[in-house]
């Protein structure tokens, strides 16, 4: 079991580097007409429309009080909105910059820090140490939010 593998999307949202457990990614769509919706929670930036699916679209820079990344021409063909499937219940995650799919050994990933850039410990799978000195940093999307939050945002699609 120890020397399994996951496979990581992975995103850049401010100045770090995020990775999301492939399997919890439906898809990764370019940035599309957000609506917005009146009384949302504030980190919730509104709602659009994916093949006849309302999907509420989930700003994580407000929700973490991250700075935005400062873009260039190819970062903003790079940005976007990264579809999961929290429980079959289907969010977009607004996205600074998609990276890559990475592959990481369960060996590399170690307990998060108590506190990483502003995002508290329970949100976080682990963190592995990249090549260039920086950090990957594994988000637990089942964590992010709390299940009075995922109702909220469910009933905000009626």
């Amino acid at each position: 079991m120890a020397d399994q593998n996951m496979q990581l999307v992975t995103f850049q949202l401010g100045e770090e580097l995020y990775g999301i457990n492939i399997m919890d990614v439906k898809e990764i769509v370019r940035v599309q007409d957000i609506r917005a919706i009146p009384n949302a929670p504030p980190y919730v930036e509104g709602i659009f429309h994916l093949r006849s699916e309302i999907i509420p679209i989930i700003n994580l820079h407000k929700r973490f009080h991250l700075k935005k990344l400062a873009a260039s021409e190819e970062d903003d063909l790079l940005s976007g909105f990264v579809i999961l499937d929290i429980d079959g219940m289907k969010l977009g995650v607004i996205i600074d910059r998609v990276s890559r799919v990475v592959t990481i050994g369960h060996e590399q990933v170690q307990p998060p820090p108590q506190m990483v850039s502003g995002i508290g410990s329970e949100y976080i799978y682990g963190v592995v140490r990249q090549d260039h000195g920086g950090y990957l940093i594994i988000l637990s999307i089942r964590n992010l939010f709390n299940p009075k939050e995922l109702q909220k945002i469910s009933e905000l699609k009626q």
